[in-house]
């Protein structure tokens, strides 16, 4: 009987912390106050979404729906990130102001990364440097976009150029625009990068033979291809890419 009182007194505890709204927390647990006393970096992501959002539901905190919109983006900001007006509209507790609130801050972070790369990213020595470059560009992309980073012999990046814009599966590349790119700003080197909105890093026939083609054609301009990178989500779920000359294809 008595353990039978100590379950239900302690069922009834949580059940009232439950209830509490995030004014009745301790200060040490609100998400402003703990970014205030703390820092930002000490937040989860979930505590920095409810500072943006700034009110909940009835009956549920701004952390708890802060936690579900999260959920529903398998726990990804990247994921999150692409995710358009109508999707987030969709999550209950995001009506208009949140659900552009969260856009925008989305938004100014991959905004952020593009010029952190620009400023020390410059140097692309490798596919992963590459991909570093590139992924603001294409994060948040729901249709595939074809761009042409230009180098010299150095690997340092003279230019950069967005070649073709397409659909939701493919997008074609002229040649003759590719490559003039390159004569004007006088590069040595060449990459070129691409992404797959749907998600898979897997070169299609038409990727293989489009890079054969550049690789061709670069040789009889004095133009090496050095790689071509194609950027998508990995197995993990978390943005990856695949490159041609990691993989022995350039």
């Amino acid at each position: 009987m008595y353990l039978c009182t100590k379950i239900q007194e302690s069922q009834q505890d949580m059940d009232e912390k439950k209830s509490l709204t995030v004014k009745d927390w301790a200060n040490e647990d609100k998400p402003r106050e703990k970014m205030l006393n703390q820092g930002a970096k000490q937040l989860t992501n979930a505590e920095l979404i409810a500072i943006l959002l700034r009110s909940g539901l009835v009956g549920k905190s701004v952390l708890d729906v802060a936690k579900e919109i999260l959920q529903s983006a398998d726990n990804s900001l990247s994921t999150l990130s692409r995710m358009d007006y109508k999707q987030l509209r969709s999550i209950k507790g995001l009506g208009d102001a949140k659900a552009t609130t969260l856009m925008a801050a989305l938004e100014l972070g991959w905004r952020l990364q593009s010029e952190i790369n620009t400023d020390r990213q410059l140097h692309l020595p490798d596919s992963t440097a590459m991909f570093n470059y590139m992924l603001p560009t294409f994060a948040s992309l729901d249709h595939e976009e074809f761009w042409a980073i230009y180098l010299n012999l150095k690997h340092k990046v003279i230019e950069r150029q967005r070649i073709s814009i397409g659909g939701q599966t493919d997008t074609s590349v002229d040649l003759r625009i590719l490559f003039r790119g390159a004569l004007e700003c006088k590069a040595t080197l060449l990459a070129v990068a691409h992404n797959h909105p749907a998600g898979t890093l897997s070169p299609s026939s038409l990727d293989k033979k489009l890079t054969h083609q550049i690789n061709e054609a670069g040789k009889l301009l004095g133009v090496k291809l050095v790689d071509h990178i194609i950027i998508g989500i990995g197995p993990h779920g978390r943005p990856d890419y695949y490159s041609f000359n990691d993989n022995g294809l350039v």
